[in-house]
């Protein structure tokens, strides 16, 4: 049985950025801006959907790794590739 591949990102996040949306740096991590307030983890929550969005994927397979209280973030990504996460996020 093969192990299940999985990515890193490193996010930066805006809570309270009036929409939820997300762009790819020249770097290779992302800009989030969420609606939601930093305020009980509703921000991180609103993170990990808009990115699942984006990718396609369950938020369940979106894992915050690091940074919970920091806007500098590092995500987990279960089951994709660091080519396959960069193809879903330029569209």
């Amino acid at each position: 049985m093969a192990s299940e591949s999985s990515v890193t990102l490193r996010v930066r996040l805006t809570p309270r950025g009036g929409r939820d949306e997300l762009r790819l740096l020249g770097d290779g991590s992302l800009a989030v801006r969420v609606a939601a307030p930093a305020v009980d983890g509703r921000a991180n929550e609103a993170l990990v959907r808009t990115v699942a969005k984006a990718l396609r994927i369950a938020p369940s397979r979106v894992v915050l790794v690091r940074g919970e209280r920091s806007r500098d973030k590092t995500l987990r990504i279960a089951g994709l590739d660091g080519a396959a996460v960069r193809d879903l996020l330029t569209g």
